[in-house]
């Protein structure tokens, strides 16, 4: 099978797909990309399934080498990808030579980029998954972030004479890829918080921190207050994008890579037609939150979807 090498990994660098689910009952949390949309839209510039594993890179991409004649596209945070010294597009797919090395820069904005290759990379499956679960080992290649001279098994695919290339639609980018609003749904606690906090928490803009990462994100901001500051609840499980309040008042997302359970009250939940936009949230970030009732955050996922579909690709 045909492999592509890594000469640099970049800042972190990892095999994902749309996620591991099933098994927060054992502590393994989904995984998966972090920017869902985007890594789905990667997928279909090139061809692929929409769960087919790729590359996830955060804030610097990697340099690698193909072996092969691929076709590849870029999609999500961008980082000034070049091709033996040429610059080429994101969000566009794109035939490489045998030999050629692609090499990505840092992100200008947002956080992650996904490297997406007709057939996919390859990888043996693990709880049904290809996803790198980084806490647990679990997944990916080898469990763990790509190194300076691995070589990645990449699905053999022909590549057809008759290349015609893709690229996403301008409106399509600015309409799901904003990330300073995360609209959100109540939360199981929201009634341990007062009214006063709960105005507080919905008008006010929270920065994102450097201490954040896949397992969650931590906002500094105005502290939002409970009821009672000395109850304490009690752990439960917890779900993908939960916002919990700790006890100094500020808000953790939590994340792809979050722990399974925990005890901080859970102000509120960010709908899943949002999820993709916390992915590209990086540290120095503001970002606000909205309410929605669970009727919106259906509607919106509908329409999400139904945008993808219809509306995002047109011809290169």
């Amino acid at each position: 099978m045909p492999h592509i090498r890594v000469i640099s990994p970049g800042f972190l660098t990892t095999v994902q797909d749309l996620g591991r689910f099933g098994y927060a009952h054992l502590g393994i949390s989904a995984a998966g990309a972090a920017d869902a949309v985007s890594f789905r839209l990667g997928n279909l510039l090139v061809g692929n399934l929409e769960n087919t594993p790729s590359l996830e890179m955060s804030l610097v991409g990697a340099e690698v080498e193909f072996e092969e004649a691929s076709i590849v596209a870029l999609a999500g945070a961008g980082m000034q990808p070049i091709i033996d010294g040429q610059a080429v597009p994101m969000w566009e797919t794109i035939m490489i030579s045998p030999g050629q090395v692609l090499k990505c820069g840092a992100a200008v904005a947002g956080v992650r980029s996904y490297l997406c290759i007709r057939g996919g990379i390859h990888v043996p499956p693990v709880l049904g998954s290809a996803a790198t679960h980084l806490a647990t080992g679990l997944g990916g290649f080898s469990g763990r972030a790509l190194r300076r001279g691995d070589i990645v098994t990449v699905q053999s695919l022909p590549v057809s004479d008759s290349f015609d290339p893709l690229r996403l639609n301008q409106n399509a980018t600015d309409r799901l890829l904003a990330r300073d609003l995360l609209r959100v749904t109540a939360g199981p606690q929201e009634n341990l918080f007062t009214d006063i906090a709960l105005e507080q928490f919905y008008t006010s803009s929270y920065l994102v921190t450097k201490d954040s990462d896949r397992m969650g994100l931590r906002l500094e901001g105005p502290a939002v207050a409970r009821k009672d500051s000395s109850f304490e609840t009690l752990t439960e499980g917890v779900s993908l994008g939960a916002v919990q309040i700790t006890h100094s008042g500020h808000p953790i997302i939590l994340f792809v890579d979050h722990q399974t359970t925990g005890g901080y009250p859970k102000i509120a939940n960010v709908i899943a037609a949002d999820m993709h936009r916390v992915g590209q949230l990086r540290s120095g970030d503001r970002v606000t939150f909205r309410r929605a009732t669970l009727e919106e955050a259906r509607a919106l996922l509908v329409e999400q979807e139904s945008f993808i579909y219809q509306h995002s690709f047109a011809q290169a």
